[in-house]
């Protein structure tokens, strides 16, 4: 048992042997909340101490700010990476006659760009799901208000993490304050990252009950080289292969804390509204 003062709560975390939270208790509200049912005795008997009044059953709802019980198939952990571009894709995809229109006239069709953004998603969600074995947390597709998506959250000892995925193969990339230059073009994916981070950091603190931030990150795919400018410190820049060095990030939350976070992320409703 290991108690956690913090954002105004003090509670008590009840952990397995290997880390993992089976329940915590809020001392200031009385509230219990066990994440494991079969350990629901076990719980009692190790905060018998601390309980007064009758002990809550699964029944009796949820602490506030606490989303209640997901059901499976609205549970945003089952999202792979890309399902939102391939739902786009599934709708601007050409039949064969648009297909073969464009390949006479030399035209790429509007699929293209969404075909390389499903690739580069699917790459760095691989490189993020090896991060769960050292205590993080990975959703993906996570759908926002106005047509919107966050590619991949993760959650874990070092932060939280809003992850936007850009594929852009060979491509020499110069990143700047607020935009990114490839081939003479500017795209606005600082901007756009901080505006999505600002967002996931509204939504979890709401749904969590203490302030939650989130970072933003820019992750690049298959580029030759990239090139970001010393003055810009909060969107972290980073190409796939890279996410290795999250694993010696640690210190910011606790595994409890995780869990609470990732909970509240993977219930659709934290991001209904945002």
């Amino acid at each position: 048992m290991s108690p956690w003062k913090r954002y105004g709560h003090d509670r008590l975390y009840v952990n397995l042997p290997g880390g993992e939270t089976v329940a915590w208790f809020d001392r200031g509200t009385g509230r219990l909340r066990v994440r494991i049912e079969e350990y629901r005795e076990d719980v009692v008997e190790v905060l018998a101490p601390y309980l007064t009044g009758p002990v809550p059953t699964p029944a009796q709802g949820v602490a506030p700010g606490e989303p209640a019980a997901i059901r499976p198939r609205h549970d945003l952990a089952a999202n792979r990476p890309g399902d939102a571009v391939r739902k786009k894709l599934d709708e601007v995809a050409p039949g064969w006659v648009e297909r073969l229109v464009a390949v006479l006239l030399g035209r790429r069709s509007p699929a293209y760009g969404w075909r390389k953004g499903l690739v580069g998603e699917r790459r760095v969600g691989a490189e993020l799901e090896r991060l769960t074995s050292r205590g993080w947390r990975v959703l993906h597709s996570i759908p926002l208000a106005r047509n919107v998506d966050i590619d991949h959250l993760l959650i874990g000892p070092g932060g939280v993490f809003c992850v936007n995925t850009k594929y852009h193969r060979g491509a020499r990339v110069w990143v700047g304050d607020d935009s990114v230059r490839i081939g003479g073009q500017s795209y606005p994916y600082v901007r756009k990252s901080r505006a999505e981070a600002r967002r996931a950091s509204t939504a979890l603190s709401r749904a969590c009950g203490f302030t939650v931030e989130v970072r933003p990150v820019l992750a690049f795919v298959d580029i030759d080289r990239v090139t970001v400018v010393p003055s810009l410190r909060d969107v972290r820049v980073v190409r796939d292969r890279e996410f290795s060095s999250f694993t010696g990030m640690a210190g910011i939350w606790t595994p409890g804390e995780t869990d609470a976070i990732h909970g509240a992320a993977r219930d659709p409703r934290t991001w209904a509204d945002v």
